[in-house]
């Protein structure tokens, strides 16, 4: 399986300055649950940002400038390398903006937290089209900053004899 994970604000901001612009008690908690054991696979600056390998996942960084090297992390030059390396495994792809847009056409599920906020920022979500997938609310949660977890799973279109779709 191969899946993304993000979450994003209503204006589908993920990022300011480097950073992600908001603080909310438990919201990471899913990211967490889902990952945990699994293999995630990030950008560059996605890994800086955190600063270390993520404890009890293996953990491939994307970047042609950079290796990191350390116990369940390595380098990747490429989304398809990195994807080989964690073959057999399901891969979590953990940002940034531009491995989202690469990847989410290959995603089976994206588990999305959504942000009941506009918040101010310079790194956004992709746009994608929400027709190919079936999307499920799976959990609100109110508070100062509510948000919601939802999962898109890709719908799988019926092949006609023949033909082949992959849209």
């Amino acid at each position: 399986m191969i899946a993304l994970i993000v979450a994003f604000s209503i204006n589908r901001v993920i990022g300011n300055k480097g950073i992600i612009p908001w603080k909310i008690k438990g919201e990471q908690k899913r990211f967490k649950e889902l990952t945990t054991g699994n293999v995630v696979i990030m950008g560059r600056r996605s890994y800086e940002e955190i600063g270390k390998p993520l404890p009890n996942r293996t953990t491939i960084v994307i970047s042609n400038t950079k290796k990191f090297l350390a116990v369940n992390c390595m380098t990747a030059t490429s989304l398809s390398e990195a994807l080989k390396m964690a073959e057999g495994r399901d891969v979590y792809i953990t940002g940034g903006s531009q491995l989202y847009k690469e990847s989410i056409g290959l995603v089976d599920n994206m588990y999305i937290t959504l942000i009941d906020e506009n918040v101010e920022g310079d790194t956004f979500f992709p746009q994608f089209k929400e027709k190919d997938f079936n999307i499920q609310v799976d959990e609100r949660f109110e508070g100062e900053i509510p948000y919601t977890y939802l999962t898109y799973s890709r719908r799988t279109l019926p092949c006609v004899k023949g033909t082949q779709s992959n849209s």
